[in-house]
C-alpha cells in the first residue's frame, strides 16, 4: 500500500463515493478507515472509534472473526472462483443454500438465487415476480406497490420501487407501474394518527384502496421492508406485516420481504418476516450472510412460487437473469463461516438485549437534548429524528447534523447521518459496556447542537 501522505493527497479525489456529492468530498475528504477490531474501527490518524454505523448494516460480527476469515482463505486456495451458471456448480453454494433453506423454513422459503448484494436481490427479485405471472398466464401482472420511505437499492427496478425521492429525483424517470402507499410512521403520517395500531389499519386501508383503483389483476407484488431501515428506522406496529400479508393473499399478490438489513438478527429475530408472524413469497437478503467480509446476496423463493416455476412447461419458466458472481464459492464459503458463528453467539438474542439497553439510552437523551425530537428502533437498529422545532416538527439543518457527527466522532463514536436522522446499526455481538459508551458519544455530539 502507497504510504499516509499518499492516501491523504488523495483523499476524495479519484473516487466518486456512493450517496455523496463529488465536488463536497473533494472539499471536505472523508475519513480514511484503516483498521478493524472488535467492534471499533482505527482511522489513518489512529483515532479508534465505536463503529455504531456497523460497516453499512451489514459487521454483525465485528472485525475480528477469524473463523470468516480462515473460511475465506482455505477457499481461495481451494478454489479461487468458478460460474454458477447453467452446467456447473461449486461445493460452498450447494452447502449454503441448503442452509439458508433451513434457517428461512419457518418463513416458508424453499430455494435460493445467489446474487452480489442486496441491490440484485431485490432486482431479482422484482424480476422473478413478473416471470411468475408470464407462467401462470396472467402477463397484465407487471405493476409493484410499495411503502413510502421504504428502500430497496439503486438498480432501476430497486430504485424504482423505493420511496424515497433522494434517492429517485435524480435518475428519473424510473421504472413505470410503481405506486406508493403512506409508511406507518407515527411520528410523520397524512392521517394525523399517533396510535401505532390505528395507524397500522389506516396505511393498510390505503393498501386496499390502491389495489382496487390499479386492478388487482394488474398487480405482480407488493414490496416492504419488515422494519424500514434506510428511510429512518421505522417500525410498524407488530400488526402491519400481517394486515399486508392478508390483504395480498386475498388479491394474489406476491409479497416480497427485503430482508437486506434484518435478516440474520439485527430487529432481535433470525427475520424481520419472523418477528411479525409473517411468511411471504420472497425474500431478499444480503449484508450480514458474510457479515460483510465478502461481497454477496441471495434471493429467497418460497415453495408455492418455486413450484410455479419448477412445473412449467413452457419457455417461461427458464430463467434469462444471473450474475457473474451468483454463488462465488468464496462469498459462500464465507457465508457459511458467518452463519455458523451468527448462530453459536445467538447474535438475535443479543441484538435483542442490547437493543432494548440502547432503547432506554436513546429515551434519556431525549429528555437532556431538546434537539430529539423522536427515538425509533427494535434490536440493534435505530434513529434519533433530530428537529430545531418540536412543534412543527422542521428538521435540523445539514450544518447542525455535521457538527453532531463530527462531536460524537470526536468522543469516540462513529453515527451515520441520513437527512436529520442519528442512525446507528452497530456490530451485534456488542457489550453493554458498547452501549454505555455509544449514548457518552452521542451526548457529546448532541451537547454541540
Amino acid at each position: 500500500m502507497r504510504d499516509i501522505n499518499f492516501l491523504t493527497e488523495n483523499n476524495g479525489k479519484p473516487i466518486w463515493h456512493p450517496m455523496a456529492h463529488p465536488a463536497e468530498m473533494r472539499a471536505q475528504p472523508p475519513k480514511i478507515i484503516m483498521k478493524g477490531e472488535g467492534v471499533s474501527v482505527t482511522d489513518i490518524d489512529g483515532r479508534t472509534v465505536i463503529d455504531a454505523v456497523g460497516g453499512l448494516w451489514n459487521v454483525n460480527l465485528g472485525y475480528s472473526c477469524d473463523p470468516i476469515k480462515q473460511a475465506i482463505a482455505a477457499q481461495l486456495e481451494a478454489l479461487p472462483y468458478y460460474s454458477g451458471f447453467r452446467g456447473t456448480s461449486t461445493g460452498p453454494s450447494i452447502e449454503l443454500a441448503y442452509e439458508l433453506t433451513e434457517w428461512f423454513g419457518p418463513e416458508g422459503m424453499a430455494r435460493v438465487f445467489f446474487t452480489s448484494g442486496g441491490s440484485d436481490s431485490v432486482e431479482t427479485a422484482l424480476r422473478l415476480a413478473r416471470q411468475y405471472w408470464k407462467i401462470r398466464g396472467q402477463a397484465d401482472r407487471t405493476k409493484f406497490l410499495a411503502l413510502k420511505k421504504g428502500y430497496h437499492g439503486t438498480h432501476f427496478g430497486g430504485a424504482s420501487v423505493n420511496g424515497n425521492a433522494n434517492f429517485r429525483r435524480n435518475y428519473e424517470p424510473l421504472m413505470p407501474g410503481v405506486f406508493h402507499i403512506p409508511a406507518p410512521w407515527v411520528y410523520r403520517n397524512p392521517f394525523d394518527e399517533s396510535d401505532p395500531a390505528r395507524l397500522a389499519k389506516l396505511c393498510a386501508k390505503a393498501l386496499e384502496d390502491e389495489i382496487a383503483f390499479q386492478g388487482a389483476d394488474t398487480i405482480a407484488a407488493f414490496i416492504m421492508e419488515p422494519v424500514l431501515g434506510a428511510g429512518g428506522v421505522i417500525v410498524p406496529h407488530e400488526s402491519f406485516m400481517g394486515l399486508v400479508r392478508e390483504i395480498c393473499h386475498r388479491h394474489g399478490i406476491l409479497l416480497i420481504a427485503d430482508e437486506v438489513v434484518t435478516g440474520f438478527g439485527r430487529a432481535g429475530a433470525w427475520s424481520g418476516s419472523r418477528l411479525w408472524g409473517v411468511k411471504p413469497d420472497m425474500m431478499t437478503m444480503a449484508k450480514a450472510i458474510t457479515s460483510g467480509y465478502f461481497p454477496l446476496g441471495a434471493t429467497l423463493i418460497g415453495e408455492a412460487v418455486a413450484d410455479v416455476f419448477e412445473s412449467d412447461k413452457t419457455s417461461f419458466g427458464a430463467i434469462g437473469h444471473g450474475y457473474t458472481y451468483s454463488g462465488h464459492p468464496v462469498g459462500c464459503a464465507a457465508g457459511l463461516a458467518a452463519l455458523a458463528e451468527t448462530r453459536r453467539l445467538r447474535l438475535d438474542e443479543n441484538a435483542a438485549r442490547r437493543g432494548a439497553e440502547l432503547a432506554t439510552a436513546l429515551e434519556r437523551l431525549k429528555t437532556r437534548h431538546d434537539i430529539v425530537g423522536d427515538v425509533r428502533g427494535r434490536g440493534l437498529m435505530a434513529a434519533l429524528e433530530l428537529v430545531s422545532d418540536h412543534a412543527s416538527k422542521k428538521p435540523a439543518d445539514k450544518k447542525t447534523m455535521s457538527a453532531v457527527a463530527d462531536a460524537a466522532y470526536e468522543a469516540g463514536v462513529m453515527i451515520r447521518v441520513s437527512g436529520n436522522n442519528i442512525i446507528l446499526s452497530p456490530p451485534l455481538m456488542l457489550t453493554a459496556r458498547d452501549v454505555e459508551a455509544i449514548a457518552a458519544g452521542l451526548d457529546a455530539g448532541l451537547s454541540v447542537a
